[in-house]
């Protein structure tokens, strides 16, 4: 059975004692009935071994990358059984800035998420369109691109595991937010896919996730959508009141 899923995505921000802070602050802001909401944080890859360890922290913890090799001289890298071996239970996967900036391909993300699946981390998968691909009316050939080329190998219990976002990617930082109508169009479309290649029981046990300039404003208009099972946070998630906003739109 789906749930109800909020994580926030930190980026690249805050040193190691304002990162600890936020994590503080969210844990203390975070409402009580949030409880029928998983809620997660995805903190620079630096700092996953002393959040771990705070007694204190509610949410989960998730990495933003891994590699795709399990092991070896890759130098500067980090695998999932590495992720694993913290008790990291999730990891980002496909993020739009990984593949804009990175050069991700669907084949390099499709190893990663095997990698993560392999070694018991759940893959949380984006996918998007760019502003020219809806512009043209491409964005339902994009996302479903995606899919086929980087999850759609998997079947029955595996493809249940992961997490999709949809991100489209002309929402992502720019203060712009795909509508309800938009956001509920696509993610259906996401769901009906699911259905198509694994079957609707499948389908209906995956959760879809929002991102792209989600916040406290305009957070419990989409996370009403029926097929929308919550968000991937980017800038709202570093400020503590803000997230813990958007986790009860979600509640």
């Amino acid at each position: 059975m789906r749930q109800k899923i909020v994580a926030g995505n930190w980026k690249m921000n805050k040193n190691i004692d304002e990162a600890m802070e936020l994590a503080l602050s969210i844990t203390e802001y975070q409402p009580d009935f949030s409880k029928e909401v998983k809620v997660i944080i995805a903190p620079p890859s630096l700092y996953l071994a002393n959040l771990k360890m705070m007694k204190t922290l509610t949410c989960e913890v998730a990495a933003q990358n891994c590699s795709h090799h399990d092991y070896g001289a890759f130098t500067g890298e980090i695998s999932a059984a590495m992720l694993k071996s913290m008790n990291v239970q999730y990891c980002i996967i496909g993020h739009s800035e990984r593949r804009q900036y990175f050069d991700e391909s669907n084949e390099l993300l499709k190893k990663k998420v095997d990698t993560c699946v392999r070694n018991g981390v759940t893959p949380i998968f984006c996918i998007g369109e760019l502003l020219e691909e809806r512009k043209n009316n491409k964005h339902f050939i994009t996302v479903l691109r995606q899919m086929e080329q980087s999850l759609f190998h998997l079947h029955g219990a595996e493809l249940e595991k992961i997490i999709m976002a949809y991100e489209p990617v002309w929402a992502i930082g720019t203060g712009v937010t795909a509508s309800s109508e938009e956001a509920q169009e696509m993610h259906a479309f996401i769901r009906e896919q699911l259905g198509l290649h694994a079957g609707e029981g499948v389908a209906q046990n995956v959760s879809i996730l929002y991102g792209g300039s989600v916040n406290a404003a305009n957070s419990m208009e989409l996370f009403a959508c029926k097929d929308v099972d919550g968000g991937l946070v980017g800038g709202a998630s570093l400020k503590a009141k803000d997230f813990a906003q958007i986790i009860a739109s979600a509640g």
